[in-house]
């Protein structure tokens, strides 16, 4: 544990996807921090707009500097404490990794993600089966091929037995990509899990990611799911 040598105060709220990336970030570092909940269903106090002017989560202060949009809040953590998340940018062979796991991120984030949240958008059966098909292509296209390296070795980006910042950028999003298609909450069509099927790397990794600590401990499923349909809700 790093301790409270460094002052870090996370501005945060617990259901949003990507203030959770900071959330991952910081307990597989080891680092202890304040959490100050941030209210996303009223507008912005005066206050917190003093502390990140978009009014966003997370906002991260540490030792007093303010550093704003998850991603970059993720990567200040990993290169800040140096650790099995992500290694030093240099030398070459180090970037050319770190290169490979932003790739990975922006195809996760880029591809996936829209046609899972059409699926959330969806007023119908029909619809969702659609947007589940879309995102299975999608996986299949983009991200399949990116995890070839975990055959024969760890789960997780790379085929690391550990955590890397791919699975802390990601995280919070497979975990509602695999836990709303529970019957329990039909928010996507509930065929994903067995599309997925098709993508074997993908799903070994998508299971030990969501399974992993750091990615699910603040996680509460029903709640977040009860949130997002009030969310996506179709308007009268």
């Amino acid at each position: 544990m790093y301790g409270l040598s460094h002052r870090i105060i996370l501005y945060t709220n617990r259901g949003c996807p990507w203030a959770h990336r900071a959330h991952i970030a910081l307990k597989e570092s080891g680092l202890d921090y304040e959490e100050v909940t941030i209210d996303l269903d009223t507008p912005r106090e005066p206050w917190y707009l003093e502390v990140n002017h978009r009014g966003l989560v997370p906002s991260l202060s540490y030792n007093g500097e303010i550093i704003i949009e998850s991603g970059i809040v993720a990567q200040f953590i990993a290169d800040a404490h140096p650790s099995h998340l992500s290694p030093p940018s240099g030398p070459a062979e180090n970037a050319l990794y770190r290169a490979r796991i932003s790739l990975f991120v922006d195809a996760f984030i880029s591809k996936i993600l829209p046609p899972f949240f059409a699926g959330l958008r969806a007023t119908n059966e029909a619809e969702r089966d659609t947007a589940a098909e879309d995102v299975l292509a999608a996986v299949k296209k983009e991200v399949e091929p990116l995890l070839a390296s975990t055959e024969g070795k760890g789960p997780f980006f790379g085929g690391s037995d550990k955590l890397t910042l791919a699975e802390v950028q990601t995280g919070s999003f497979v975990l509602r990509l695999l836990g709303f298609a529970k019957p329990e909450h039909g928010l996507v069509s509930a065929k994903l899990p067995k599309l997925l099927e098709q993508t074997p790397r993908f799903k070994r990794w998508a299971e030990a990611t969501v399974a992993h600590e750091s990615v699910n401990f603040i996680f509460n499923e029903k709640a977040v799911a009860d949130r997002t349909r009030s969310r996506f809700a179709p308007k009268a």
